[in-house]
């Protein structure tokens, strides 16, 4: 299963359809036909919710199946466009599931992989909103910790734990004096050094909550919806006692920080409605990204022979889910009426038609991508915010090391690696990976020691290029192995 990261929520209104699909331009070369579509798709899912009555809940989400040889884009763009809009968001393989009766994962744990998702999308969502109080109260702990309070013995005499901070000199009083408290004066200037970072290569042991009822995973192929089944002993262990346990750890006063807000954070929040908030949001907003769901499809004539009859068992499993139905989870029921389901595959091999019937009708939409020229190789190299030139050049700057790529290198590394997709298996952008490291090979081997001396320009030139992989290309066996 795959995952993305939790990014800031966009206004919904003002995702219109062309607006999609510049944003998806910024991350994916090409693909207008399938970028279309997914962004068709998402405004559709708030056209609905603009719908009043009964009839918002009779529009069902317009699933879509991506075809394309592998590397063109079809899982960045299902993943870019849920990040866009903050949506809960899977990436399952279809080849990992089987039928029900066979050894292998039940398909309703995708739905159970999408809830879990959406649970840490809005906790996180609720942390960010108490940060600022839950810092503060962390802040004050570590300061107990730092300057633990007096107390006082039975014979009334006052004493505190040790803290590890050097001893304040005493200040001389007379007899029968009250001596002012000095604690409140020193925890202040004990909060500006912590503050200005000054305290940060201090050790501290702090106490800190360990999970101590871990969840419980009953697997078991007796039926639907048993896979995965969890008890969560923490509800046992409220009967007899507390489900937590306290830890101490001696940590660098930053990370306890960090622990602190994080505990502190926790008890901010309403798990409760944390989790009402998130079966919501799965089923309103989820998108479920099926990959590799040519692998369970099989030509017609070849059904009810050998694996075949697992793959369109899993198949028959699926439609229930892709259609609409409830699925139990820790969390409670879980409609997938109004879930997106985005298919993909390459179909080499089979075809769509080679899909049961009813699996097809429930996905309308079918774009196909095309394959990627060595033009759109170059666009990818340098067009994409992210792309993997930055991300090299950003990796060796902090060894000290700047490289420069030239446009003939560029250009060469585009030929090389088209040329090597046409030699072998076609992969696509995922074979500029393959070259790049290739080139920056020894570069990178060598960077801490050229870089220690002080920052080292290096200029990749189409020669460059030329020198550390063309020789490879040139014996076919060899390539095979290393590109």
């Amino acid at each position: 299963m795959t995952v993305q990261p939790p990014s800031p929520r966009r206004d919904a209104r003002a995702l219109t359809p062309r607006a999609i699909v510049e944003e998806l331009d910024r991350y994916i070369v090409g693909q207008r036909a399938a970028k279309r579509a997914v962004a068709i798709a998402l405004r559709n899912r708030w056209r609905r919710q603009q719908i009043e009555g009964h009839l918002r809940d009779e529009v069902s989400p317009k699933n879509i199946i991506m075809i394309g040889p592998t590397g063109v884009g079809k899982t960045e763009i299902a993943r870019r466009l849920a990040r866009l809009v903050s949506a809960p968001f899977v990436k399952v393989e279809a080849s990992k599931f089987t039928e029900v009766g066979y050894v292998g994962r039940d398909v309703d744990s995708m739905v159970r992989d999408l809830v879990e998702v959406s649970v840490k999308l809005v906790k996180d969502e609720e942390q960010a909103k108490v940060k600022g109080r839950a810092q503060e109260a962390a802040e004050e702990r570590l300061l107990d910790v730092l300057l633990p309070p007096t107390t006082r013995n039975a014979g009334g005499v006052a004493s505190r734990p040790p803290s590890g901070l050097p001893a304040e000199p005493a200040a001389p009083s007379n007899e029968g004096e009250t001596r002012p408290n000095p604690d409140g004066h020193t925890r202040e200037k004990l909060r500006e050094l912590l503050r200005a970072g000054k305290l940060n290569e201090r050790e501290v042991e702090i106490d800190v909550s360990e999970q101590s009822s871990p969840f419980v995973e009953v697997f078991s192929n007796s039926g639907p919806g048993m896979e995965q089944m969890g008890f969560d002993l923490s509800q046992l262990q409220n009967l007899f006692g507390s489900g937590q346990r306290r830890k101490k750890r001696k940590v660098r006063i930053p990370d306890a920080l960090a622990l602190l807000s994080q505990e502190e954070a926790s008890k901010l929040i309403d798990m409760e409605k944390v989790q009402r908030e998130a079966v919501h949001r799965a089923e309103q907003s989820g998108i479920i990204f099926v990959d590799e769901i040519d692998k369970i499809a099989g030509p017609s004539a070849a059904r009810g022979q050998g694996p075949d009859v697992s793959r369109e068992g899993v198949q028959r499993d699926l439609l229930p889910i892709v259609e609409g139905s409830t699925i139990t989870t820790k969390y409670g029921p879980v409609r997938t009426d109004h879930v997106l389901f985005i298919a993909a595959g390459a179909f080499h091999v089979s075809k769509p038609s080679d899909l049961i019937p009813e699996l097809q009708g429930r996905f309308p939409i079918r774009v196909e991508l095309e394959p990627l020229s060595q033009a759109d190789l170059v666009r990818i190299l340098t067009e994409p915010e992210g792309s993997l030139t930055r991300q090299y050049e950003a990796l060796l700057l902090t060894e000290g090391v700047r490289i420069r790529w030239r446009e003939d290198a560029i250009a060469a590394i585009a030929r090389l690696a088209s040329q090597a997709n046409q030699m072998m298996e076609n992969i696509g952008a995922r074979r500029l990976q393959t070259i790049l490291e290739r080139v920056l090979d020894e570069l990178s081997f060598e960077a801490p020691e050229v870089g220690r001396a002080g920052e080292w320009q290096v200029e990749i030139t189409a020669e460059y290029v030329e020198k550390r992989v063309a020789g490879v290309l040139s014996d076919p066996d060899l390539s095979k192995y290393i590109l």
